[in-house]
């Protein structure tokens, strides 16, 4: 996956459709230090909404490593091993983030 990633082959936002059907999160992934909080929150927004629509738990462990950007690669040593800094989206989420509110928990009574 980290070849993919450094040859551009492979997105945050191929990552996300991929918990969509065979995944349960996003894991370990290096973003850019600069990236708002509100960008952060909107990617763990759209992993709530995959994991309550889809019944399943999800989950999100980003790490903004201050300092890189796009390309450069964060070294964490040892078993952790190093990942490349993949590009987020950049439009802002500001707004939708702002407005608050809550993702409810799976409807299961609409199951036969």
């Amino acid at each position: 996956m980290i070849d993919a990633v450094e040859a551009n082959a492979l997105t945050i936002e191929k990552l996300e459709a991929m918990t969509c059907v065979c995944s349960v999160g996003l894991d370990m992934i290096a973003i850019p230090g600069d990236t708002s909080a509100s960008t952060i929150s909107g990617i763990i927004a759209d992993e709530m909404a995959i994991g309550m629509v889809n019944q399943k738990t999800t989950a999100v462990r980003l790490i903004p490593v201050i300092g890189k950007g796009v390309g450069e690669t964060a070294e964490f040593g040892g078993l952790l091993g190093y990942a490349p800094i993949i590009p987020v989206n950049p439009y802002s989420c500001e707004a939708f983030i702002s407005r608050g509110g809550r993702i409810p928990a799976p409807v299961h009574s609409f199951k036969n």
